[in-house]
């Protein structure tokens, strides 16, 4: 989360959802932001401002005109010192201050004097919300630029059950990570594949290597993060879905070969990040193999090339990324595959590395480039690699 050092302005108002935001505040704290927040007189009926203060570490402000507080005018202060502005939850009423432009207590005032990205959460009544005076209320808003967070479905405080009720907490946190982010890759079709492929001796039993798909699951989240459209194309993992992302889930080396060319020329930019299988048995048996006292020799067979596929069958402005994980003259290799799968980039890795390779958070790689130039960022975290790799795809777009 890309929240560490930012103030968050989180303005709760007056419905029942209310008490969700202890855990929102409690998340943004973790998280590193400085969290402040404001609450409307209504809000306070439903949790009380000491627990927003006990949390976030910073006094609650409710009052437009509280005198008790060093001299400055608060509601600007706090608009300008805000680098996201979260209204969670967002209630009917404030939503119509906000497309009108009302500005009558301390939420509202603050919120007409911000220019940071504002995140809107509506939760309400399903009538309430599906009226076609909130919703027109939403598309202006919309089109002013913030951030609707679309309420979650499902039984609400009044008994009713629809739309309406505050999204969980990682829902808003992402909803909130994602208005401070740049959406540099918007209106970008991104495929990236991740995680193992299993390849069956019989009913039972598989090939397969040690890929956990942190990678690859790492380079969707950044990428949808970001603004593109995603699509992962996944082998086994137990990793979840990132949020924004259309999963595609295989097997076998040829399931993966079929869900990835069948989809590549709608795409920009390929990152082939999965631990692709090179062979499979050449025969499956229909039942579970018995145990002998004899040797068992298994015969295999090559499985499709798919990075070399995509490289010769690469569209004009397509931009294709490889993968590359060793454990002996990385380099070496690594530039032979490049050159060899056509690609535009080459990531490479080595297993020798301590805090890279399979199962880790982190990686130490090499970025390898057609042009012949090579760049290698330090150890950091799986996500920070993801950023770094479409910072240097999005150069090669430019160019």
């Amino acid at each position: 989360m890309r929240l560490a050092g930012k103030t968050v302005v989180l303005c709760v108002t007056g419905g029942i959802a209310a008490y969700k935001a202890a855990d929102l505040t409690s998340k943004l704290r973790q998280a590193g932001a400085d969290v402040r927040v404001l609450m409307t007189e209504s809000a306070t009926q439903f949790i009380a401002p000491i627990t927003f203060e006990t949390l976030s570490g910073n006094r609650t402000v409710v009052d437009t005109f509280d005198r008790n507080f060093a001299w400055e005018v608060e509601h600007i202060s706090l608009a300008k010192a805000a680098d996201v502005f979260v209204i969670a939850p967002a209630t009917a009423n404030i939503i119509a201050k906000a497309a009108h432009g009302i500005a009558d207590d301390m939420v509202s005032t603050t919120l007409l004097a911000t220019r940071a990205p504002v995140v809107v959460a509506p939760a309400m009544n399903t009538g309430m919300y599906d009226n076609p005076v909130t919703q027109q209320n939403l598309d202006t808003l919309r089109a002013r630029g913030f951030h609707i967070i679309e309420p979650a479905a499902g039984h609400l405080a009044c008994g009713d059950t629809g739309r309406g009720k505050l999204p969980d907490t990682p829902t808003l946190l992402h909803g909130i990570e994602r208005a401070v982010t740049k959406q540099d890759l918007q209106g970008l079709r991104v495929l990236v594949t991740a995680g193992p492929t299993q390849e069956a001796l019989d009913p039972v039993r598989f090939l397969s290597n040690h890929s956990s798909g942190k990678m690859g699951y790492a380079l969707a989240a950044r990428a949808a993060m970001r603004g593109a459209q995603v699509t992962l194309v996944s082998g086994p993992t137990a990793l979840q879905t990132p949020y924004g992302v259309t999963r595609v889930d295989i097997t076998s080396a040829r399931d993966m070969y079929d869900a990835v060319l069948s989809r590549a020329d709608a795409q920009d930019i390929i990152v082939k990040a999965a631990a692709v299988g090179d062979y499979r048995p050449a025969q499956t048996a229909d039942e579970k193999m018995k145990k002998s006292d004899d040797e068992l020799t298994v015969a295999l067979t090559r499985n499709p090339d798919i990075l070399a596929e995509l490289g010769r069958n690469k569209r004009p402005g397509q931009l294709l990324c490889g993968f590359a994980m060793e454990t002996q003259n990385l380099i070496e290799n690594a530039a032979d595959k490049l050159r060899r799968k056509h690609c535009d980039m080459l990531v490479a890795n080595s297993l020798r590395d301590k805090g890279a390779g399979f199962g880790t958070d982190t990686n130490a790689v090499t970025l390898l480039f057609a042009d012949g130039s090579r760049e290698t960022p330090p150890l950091c975290p799986k996500e920070d690699v993801a950023d770094i790799i479409f910072d240097r795809l999005l150069a090669l777009r430019a160019n």
